[in-house]
């Protein structure tokens, strides 16, 4: 876990500005603020892409994906995180891009100046960066993409297949160069993930590669297999993430509101509509975790401040001994608010109370006393841990890659019969014990295995776990469920379709308006499914190349 220093985080910032400011596809070509490359400093490129990379998993990992995947539930301003309602005028890439455009300078730079380590370092965040684009959003610039300066500012949509076998290409050749790179390491202090650790950069190549590998799983089954036997059957050629020692996080200073966690609550300590306060846990994973006994429930949810019992006689609405007391005509009248959704409830758990995806009632949920307030709080539901409103702190992390994740990725391999040099149970395990182990709770990992996490020996197991381990890194539980269909999510009724959304929407504002020829025949490939409707192709229930043929989620 690395912290940024003061002095490198405003040099960043400062590089951060003047690389970022594209809003369309002509931009993200040509940047006319770009500094040149004979003046600009190499290593301080650096941190401004990982701290940019890592911020963009974060805000989706705590932001609409977290809500997709069911992980929190907003009570205020909630229509994009719960009810996914993306379509006007949809999403935008440039943020991607810009991370983008940094990372090829910086390569460009490593090159003219002969920096190995760099070379590989920029190959790994391009891959990154690229793969997260074609994952969220289907076919996109790549092969044409960030060439402005030689005169291509409307390039074409590559595949997603081909993207994705393109960044596998750079990741073998990043891990190939830095087996061999060993004197040319980047300054420590710029490195703000590894601090210049060529062996830990090697493994985030290789574990990333085993992520790309398995989401052609479904589509391309032996070549994901060839190649994730080729890395784990080679450890000394492909080292991977085993430990959570060697997680790919980032931590924050917490000096300033842009150095500091997204939803800190430091800065506005009193406003009752913050971005933490507005965020509680979703039932469906808060039940999740109980059903297992999952310690992992205490480090990520504070407990209910005053939970309700529902007692005998009429009228009755008083709070005993920290315990609010309803009758059932109470608890009626709540629920006849909410007509329209006849499995609404009332939660009377004493520990741990989430709210139900995408429920009318978010703000209401669970008798709340003021309700007409947006993200007014709530003491009869959970909040998020009381870290979460903290500027930084030891858990804070930006989670870019896990052991947890790598580990359970064999373990899914070794249950397809794919000779990963272990079998399914003992990857399982290890994915298991290295997630508490990232959460500080690697003490219950004894009583948690032989209990309710116990192998079972199914894929929809090691698909459940990955999604219990993507807490503020959601993004991956998406794409792992929309290959598999697990966890089994159902949408709420305030949901704008009645199933879980596949991809983001092409941006009206930016792709559709400023490349439109490139940007509706990439529309064309995508695969609209019964739920797309009233969208046209560019919909996010439509299926990018990844699913089309799978018969998966749905």
């Amino acid at each position: 876990m690395k912290k940024w220093n003061n002095k490198l985080i405003t040099a960043s910032l400062s590089i951060l500005l003047v690389f970022f400011a594209c809003e369309d596809l002509d931009e993200l070509n040509i940047n006319p603020n770009q500094p040149a490359p004979e003046t600009t400093d190499l290593n301080l490129l650096l941190p401004t892409m990982l701290t940019d990379l890592g911020g963009r998993i974060v805000d989706m990992g705590i932001g609409d994906l977290a809500g997709v995947m069911q992980h929190t539930q907003k009570t205020g301003w909630s229509g994009g995180h719960n009810s996914y309602d993306w379509n006007n005028p949809g999403q935008s890439w440039s943020s991607f891009y810009g991370i983008l455009r940094n990372a090829d300078e910086f390569y460009n730079k490593a090159v003219d100046g002969g920096f190995e380590y760099h070379q590989a370092v920029a190959l790994i965040i391009k891959a990154y960066a690229y793969g997260m684009i074609a994952d969220l959003w289907g076919d996109a610039p790549y092969s044409q993409a960030l060439q402005g300066d030689q005169g291509i500012n409307k390039p074409v949509f590559d595949s997603q297949q081909d993207i994705y076998h393109g960044i596998l290409e750079d990741l073998k050749t990043a891990n190939t160069i830095l087996s061999t790179s060993g004197s040319l390491a980047i300054n420590s202090t710029q490195d703000i993930l590894y601090g210049g650790d060529v062996s830990k950069w090697r493994k985030l190549a290789n574990s990333l590669a085993l992520r790309y590998y398995m989401r052609l799983q479904a589509k391309e089954g032996s070549f994901a297999e060839a190649g994730i036997v080729e890395i784990a059957s080679d450890p000394a050629t492909f080292p991977i993430i085993t430990s959570a020692s060697d997680d790919a996080n980032i931590g924050y200073p917490g000096n300033a509101p842009n150095t500091s966690w997204p939803i800190t609550m430091q800065y506005s300590p009193n406003d009752v509509s913050s971005e933490y306060l507005r965020r509680k846990p979703c039932a469906t994973l808060v039940e999740a975790l109980q059903a297992l006994n999952d310690p992992r429930i205490a480090v990520w949810f504070e407990p209910v401040e005053i939970p309700l019992e529902l007692v005998g006689g009429t009228g009755v609405d008083q709070t005993v001994n920290g315990v609010r007391q309803i009758s059932s005509d109470v608890e009626q009248a709540f629920l006849d608010n909410w007509a329209d959704e006849t499995d609404l409830y009332v939660d009377y758990d004493q520990e741990y109370v989430g709210i139900p995806p995408g429920t009318f009632a978010a703000q209401a949920f669970n008798l709340t006393p003021n309700y007409v307030t947006q993200g007014a709080y709530n003491p009869h539901t959970s909040q998020l841990s009381l870290m979460y409103a903290e500027n930084s702190g030891d858990l804070l992390q930006m989670r870019l890659m896990s052991a947890a994740e790598v580990n359970l990725i064999l373990a899914e391999a070794a249950l397809r019969g794919w000779a990963v040099g272990s079998d399914a149970e003992t990857y399982y395990e290890a994915g298991v014990e290295a997630s508490l182990t990232a959460w500080g709770v690697d003490d219950e990992y004894s009583t948690y295995i032989a209990g309710g996490a116990a192998y079972d020996g199914t894929i929809q197991q090691i698909i459940e776990q990955k999604w219990i381990a993507s807490w503020t890194a959601a993004a991956e539980s998406w794409f792992d469920y929309r290959r598999t269909g697990f966890p089994t999510l159902q949408a709420g009724p305030s949901g704008r379709r009645d199933a879980i959304p596949l991809r983001f929407y092409y941006s009206l504002n930016e792709d559709l308006a400023t490349n439109t020829d490139n940007a509706e025949a990439a529309i064309e490939n995508l695969e609209m499914t019964s739920f797309a409707s009233p969208d046209s192709k560019n919909s996010a229930w439509s299926k990018p190349w990844l699913l089309q043929g799978t018969g998966l989620p749905y």
